[in-house]
């Protein structure tokens, strides 16, 4: 065989889409930072996770966020997940009382799916939330979210009983994490 040229098959003449740069692929890591719900950024990413939300459901909004819920001072914690360079995902807690607080906006972008990217943004707001001292951690999804529903369950989330502005609508699925047993 004489000199195999790269990103070619010696045997074949084929190209070899694998060998290409002669680098192994490596995927970019995930990144969880805190971050404002104001910043440019984190807001970009709840719109889109409000028009998909809107789209699912086929409602013309899914009630606005309150941004000083999710600032530290008043308990809350926003995060935004980057692959690489590129943000691809989001989400918050907010506090409802003095032991429980409240999951909101948990989305990643359709680039990132099925890389981890939720699971680890769910993960970084488990242990905010722990840290800050709350002891529950619920949150309310909805029967157009199947993959949602199956993340909560694999993470050891329980069904729990509604709570909160979409305690009327049929579609609602509530549940709840005991952050003290579950972290």
């Amino acid at each position: 065989m004489g000199t195999a040229t790269p990103g070619v098959c010696a045997v074949s003449g084929v190209p070899d889409m694998c060998a290409i740069d002669d680098q192994p692929h490596h995927p970019p890591a995930i990144r969880v930072v805190d971050a404002s719900v104001r910043d440019p950024v984190a807001a970009a990413l709840v719109g889109r996770t409000e028009a998909e939300l809107c789209a699912r459901y086929g409602i013309p909004s899914i009630g606005h966020l309150h941004p000083e819920d999710f600032e530290p001072g008043a308990g809350g914690c926003f995060a935004v997940a980057w692959l690489g360079d590129e943000p691809v995902g989001c989400g918050g807690i907010r506090r409802l009382d003095d032991t429980t607080c409240e999951l909101k906006r948990l989305y990643v972008d359709p680039p990132g799916r099925r890389r981890g990217v939720a699971r680890a943004v769910l993960g970084h707001l488990e242990r905010a939330a722990a840290a800050t001292g709350y002891r529950e951690l619920w949150l309310e999804t909805g029967t157009e979210q199947p993959e949602a529903i199956a993340l909560y369950e694999s993470a050891g989330y329980h069904p729990a009983g509604p709570f909160g502005e979409h305690g009327h609508d049929r579609r609602s699925r509530y549940f709840a994490l005991d952050l003290v047993a579950g972290l």
